[in-house]
């Protein structure tokens, strides 16, 4: 394998973690994953169109990219396969839903009503798959593991 390839990969798929904290990353993996798919299986039901139609409302492409992103998104992060580019997907589409949240004025918490809290936790979850890597129980793992 040419050394750029190489470099390329340790980049994308780092260092494989430890047992324990690869444990630790496959549970976050599966909470995010599964609560990603359900926020994102209504939207892939009618991804053009799943917010109203009120004047500020992103085009239909925006729409369904940010559906594509929560619910195949979500189904990587479960199955751990091509985690980076899933998180990345779910990062870029949390940071549009957090700085939608923040322009409205929108808390970090709310109890009742929007905050920005949800959208941040995602963000953050999504940074630290990016960072870390989806961990020794992925099929990441088993596909690209460097021997």
């Amino acid at each position: 394998m040419s050394d750029a390839m190489s470099d390329w990969k340790k980049t994308v798929w780092p260092e494989v973690a430890s047992a324990r904290a690869s444990a630790g990353l496959l549970a976050l993996r599966l909470y995010a994953g599964a609560a990603l798919m359900s926020h994102g299986w209504g939207k892939i039901q009618n991804p053009m169109h799943w917010m109203d139609r009120s004047p500020g409302a992103p085009p239909g492409v925006f729409q369904a990219l940010a559906a594509v992103s929560e619910f195949f998104g979500g189904l990587g992060l479960i199955v751990g396969l091509l985690t980076p580019l899933a998180a990345l997907g779910i990062a870029c589409t949390m940071a549009v839903a957090v700085f939608k949240h923040v322009s409205k004025g929108d808390p970090f918490v709310a109890h009742g009503g929007g905050s920005f809290e949800p959208a941040l936790g995602y963000l953050v979850t999504a940074a630290l798959l990016m960072l870390a890597g989806p961990g020794r129980y992925s099929l990441d793992s088993l596909v690209f593991r460097r021997r």
